[in-house]
């Protein structure tokens, strides 16, 4: 046997070596990762958390889907047993006759007017107030601030008989009684809605107002005294520099603000009595020509009120789909989150 031979036998047996040993290293390798019981915990705890959240998607999707299902559903498919989420004579006509008899879009013009000037107006008179309450330590501001606070707290019902009363018979510091004018009523228009956010009393405005200050409160100083060395005056400075900074903030607050106006039904109950005021709020009611006595026709009637609801929610749907990435930035840069 000559060397060449010898050196040969001798590769052959390294390169089998190594196979065995390659073939041997795969086999500990996957004993290690996939036959052990830590393998088999993370395996079951995953497998316990895909069931956990199915079953809370399901706890939370299945009435929306119910729902939505019911709403194209025929009066027919009430009565049969047969029928569950999937209707047999599928129909629009239940959204036809909310939208032409029950006015919806009169309604939706008349709520999205009231919500966007409420939502403007409470989005920069908090803006303004939270900056003050963040920014500025003048006397009294602990005591303003907890009077602040505690409007949040306070039943809207115990003040429903004060506030109809004083925008039915609305009076100017008793100007007009001295002068001895009548009073203007001011219900059944936007007046209310607009005095209320234009004071800081509306709906939900102290929440907004401590979004805003806690924002505020996170803003470096730097920034305002460079400014003021600069020759900025305070409300220059809050104009241009302040307001710029608190974009995504006041996107977020003016998103609550729209949208606690949208589906309110407390203020817009109180203030809009007559017949022609026509709001989302005021829809949910069931049109004469689908006004049913027979067998399932609570069923049919619920499902008509479900179907106003998805109606009224769907403008709000979609302006979340386009603003929630503004929404959760904002949020988390409220102080609101824990952090």
């Amino acid at each position: 046997m000559n060397a060449t031979e010898n050196v040969k036998i001798k590769k052959e047996t390294k390169n089998k070596i190594r196979v065995d040993f390659d073939r041997t290293s795969a086999w500990t390798r996957f004993r290690l990762k996939y036959l052990s019981l830590r393998f088999l915990g993370t395996v079951i705890f995953k497998l316990f958390r895909l069931v956990l959240l199915l079953g809370v998607s399901y706890v939370i999707l299945f009435p929306f889907i119910s729902k939505i299902a019911s709403s194209f559903m025929d009066p027919l498919d009430f009565v049969d047993s047969t029928v569950k989420l999937i209707p047999k004579n599928p129909t629009l006509n239940t959204y036809k006759q909310i939208i032409v008899e029950n006015k919806y879009v009169e309604a939706l013009i008349n709520t999205t007017i009231l919500s966007l000037l409420c939502g403007l107006i409470q989005t920069f008179v908090c803006c303004v107030i939270g900056y003050g309450f963040g920014k500025y330590k003048f006397r009294g501001h602990k005591i303003l601030f907890a009077l602040m606070l505690f409007t949040m707290i306070v039943p809207h019902q115990t003040l429903q008989l004060s506030l109809f009363m004083k925008f039915k018979y609305f009076d100017i510091f008793g100007i007009l009684g001295l002068l001895g004018m009548d009073t203007i009523d001011l219900t059944n228009t936007y007046w209310p809605m607009a005095i209320l956010s234009i004071t800081g009393l509306a709906f939900k405005n102290g929440l907004y107002i401590y979004m805003m200050r806690q924002f505020f409160r996170g803003v470096p100083d730097s920034l305002e005294e460079s400014a003021y060395i600069d020759g900025s005056g305070t409300f220059r400075t809050f104009i241009q520099i302040i307001l710029p900074l608190s974009v995504p903030m006041m996107i977020t607050v003016f998103l609550f603000a729209f949208s606690w106006q949208w589906t309110d039904t407390f203020y817009t109950g109180l203030f809009f009595t007559g017949r022609n005021s026509i709001l989302l709020s005021k829809i949910i009611t069931i049109p004469r020509t689908l006004d049913v006595t027979y067998a399932g026709g609570n069923l049919f009637s619920a499902a008509i009120r479900n179907t106003c609801g998805l109606l009224i929610i769907a403008p709000l749907i979609v302006i979340y789909l386009f603003c929630q990435r503004y929404l959760i930035q904002g949020i988390e840069r409220s102080g609101i989150t824990g952090e």
